[in-house]
């Protein structure tokens, strides 16, 4: 086993930019790709030569991508939320080469506020709500576009998404819905839409009774290309980095409790997360790494528990392992994407856990420990 201490995520940069080969392949060269910065930090330095657009979504997010020397054309600056003195910061340095969103009235007239005072016209897409706290209604948008000429902005198009681990036929759906909104907005309003940004949500196969999407995603792939009058721009986070990402945690303990084979992992729920599993009945890619040569068979059901003190801090359920042994390593695959942020890591103060990129078989460590307690005292 490679020189790892646990626990710590491991993200496979080689991995990753053959992912985005593929998705390439597949969508062709007239779909452009934007990452969604939220899906994985540590790995925006390694995409920003192979996608086209980065999707800010906070003043955090706006920071890393200062220290990184991002393009200022390859960022899309959305959020729900744009304060006033991040907005007069960003247009302030990025003027009009960076692409801004509308989530709301109050964004529109902010945006051209700051527009003015720079002496600029932001390029802004306006983001359609699927039903949400989020983007606004199509009547708004109508009454945006309406009034397009009152604003220091230039409307370019529509952005759309709508969630993630989506059915085939509600993408496609999706897609057809708003090819038509696109194409009435022109008519009604003399108005070009020159882009169509749009989050697919297409499925990533977490678990080992996941069915293959791979026919699936062709069909997507051939009604996004079917768009005529667009740049179409898919806007993907978990779908480019799920599968470049494994998590490591070494087995601690090791106890039977009511003819219940339980395991303990130095690591747990506080950095492991995979969308739609289900009080851990689910069975995630795992990949058993014994820490000596296995001298026997005996292949048991075992349970795997993190070190929180919470009964919710179950990884798996009635997991088949060779020969468990205390010392041994589990790698949960397929975790590029969201685990790395999304985990509850200030509960119990227990340590942030490493993080490693890996790239043509050398390992770097890129973030050590981080002690919690801190932050909670």
């Amino acid at each position: 086993m490679e020189n790892i201490l646990t626990p710590a995520f491991v993200f496979d940069i080689t991995a990753l930019k053959k992912r985005v080969a593929e998705l390439r392949t597949l969508f062709g060269k007239k779909i452009k790709l934007c990452y969604a910065i939220k899906a994985n930090p540590f790995l925006v330095g390694d995409l920003i030569d192979v996608v086209d657009y980065i999707e800010v979504c906070s003043p955090g997010e706006y920071r890393i991508c200062e220290r990184l020397n991002i393009p200022r054309e390859k960022i899309v600056l959305s959020g729900v939320y744009k304060e006033r003195g991040d907005i007069e910061k960003i247009v302030g340095q990025c003027k009009d080469k960076t692409t801004y969103t509308i989530e709301s009235p109050a964004q529109l007239q902010l945006l051209s506020e700051v527009a003015k005072k720079n002496s600029v016209v932001l390029p802004v897409i306006i983001r359609l709500s699927s039903g949400n706290q989020f983007g606004v209604d199509r009547a708004t948008v109508e009454k945006i576009v309406g009034e397009r000429t009152n604003y220091a902005v230039e409307i370019e198009g529509i952005q759309y998404y709508s969630g993630t681990q989506k059915k085939t036929n509600k993408i496609l759906k999706e897609i057809e819905d708003l090819d038509d909104f696109a194409k009435k907005i022109e008519e009604k309003y003399d108005f070009k839409v020159k882009k169509l940004e749009y989050g697919p949500g297409l499925k990533v196969n977490y678990f080992t009774d996941d069915k293959d999407s791979t026919e699936e995603q062709s069909e997507v792939a051939t009604a996004l290309n079917g768009l005529k009058g667009y740049d179409v721009v898919i806007e993907m986070g978990r779908f480019i980095a799920a599968y470049c990402g494994e998590y490591y945690t070494s087995v601690v303990d090791l106890k039977r409790t009511e003819n219940v084979n339980y395991c303990i992992v130095d690591g747990g729920i506080n950095h492991l997360n995979y969308y739609g599993q289900m009080m851990a009945m689910k069975q995630p890619y795992i990949k058993h790494l014994p820490n000596r040569e296995k001298s026997d068979k005996m292949i048991e059901d075992w349970t795997i528990c993190g070190s929180l003190c919470t009964t919710a801090d179950v990884l798996v359920r009635d997991l088949k392992l060779n020969s468990l042994k205390i010392g041994d390593v589990l790698v949960f695959q397929n975790i590029g994407a969201y685990s790395i942020t999304e985990g509850i890591y200030l509960f119990l103060s227990r340590d942030m856990p490493r993080v490693y990129k890996k790239m043509g078989g050398k390992l770097e460590l890129v973030r050590d420990v981080i002690q919690t307690d801190k932050f909670n005292n």
